[in-house]
């Protein structure tokens, strides 16, 4: 995993093309027993809230003290220049495999967002999703690259940069915890669909670092700076020498 690639101001744009990279390099594996939708989730969010998800150029702060404007005389006030503070409805996409004909929901597939991790509400919007889904058959796969905010809970408590929970809905409450560091590369995962149907494996390292090149992030950005959250004193090491090492544009 590339630690700049979760900073808040990144990380929609990260999300919702990995979402959508993960559906194309599905699709195909899955047709025609199988269709894939992209599903869009959305939060309406104050300033601060914006902030704290990435979208830090809709939160519109004041350029003056309110006890500094009522403070002139009206005759000197004149016209003054003033923002406004409003909410904003901020998307994510997540992916449902859906079987052909029936259109059955069969699996969902979340790729967890500072608004689901960080935010209280959007937290609480997110895990009554989850528990609805506990009580039906769906399969729930929940890839969470973020390093930022607590795990999404499960029974053990393991600590780790990252992980991808797969929860079929035929074995609940068992699952299966992919739990991996920084420096690993990501672990590919299976695809849990209708027992008894072949499960593709869903090769994310690679679709993660193939978007990387053809969206170009790298122009986005700055490896002279440390990354957003901050890496442990070895794990910044580690990442400073492959940033030196690397090949100069």
């Amino acid at each position: 995993m590339n630690p700049y690639l979760e900073h808040p101001a990144l990380w929609p744009d990260v999300h919702n093309s990995l979402i959508a990279a993960i559906r194309d390099a599905l699709a195909p594996a899955l047709a025609p027993r199988y269709y894939v939708a992209l599903e869009r989730r959305m939060y309406l969010l104050g300033p601060d809230d914006l902030v704290l998800v990435g979208r830090a150029d809709l939160a519109v702060l004041p350029h003056a003290e309110p006890q500094q404007l009522s403070a002139l005389p009206l005759a000197e006030a004149g016209v003054i220049e003033v923002e406004v503070l409003m909410e904003d409805e901020v998307g994510e996409n997540y992916l449902e495999v859906h079987e052909t004909g029936a259109g059955k929901l069969v699996t969902i597939l979340e790729l967890l967002s500072p608004a689901n991790k960080l935010h209280a509400k959007g937290r609480e919007t997110y895990e009554q999703k989850r528990r609805d889904v506990f009580r039906s058959r769906t399969n729930l796969v929940e890839v969470d690259l973020l390093r930022a905010g607590e795990p999404m809970p499960v029974s053990k408590h393991i600590r780790s940069d990252y992980r991808i929970v797969i929860m079929r809905g035929s074995r609940r409450p068992r699952g299966q915890m992919y739990a991996f560091a920084l420096r690993q590369p990501i672990p590919s995962f299976p695809l849990p669909l209708l027992p008894g149907d072949v499960e593709p494996l869903v090769d994310l390292n690679t679709i993660l670092h193939a978007l990387y090149d053809r969206a170009r992030f790298d122009l986005r950005l700055d490896y002279t700076q440390p990354p957003v959250p901050p890496l442990h004193e070895a794990d910044a090491a580690w990442a400073n020498e492959l940033i030196n090492n690397a090949p100069k544009a």
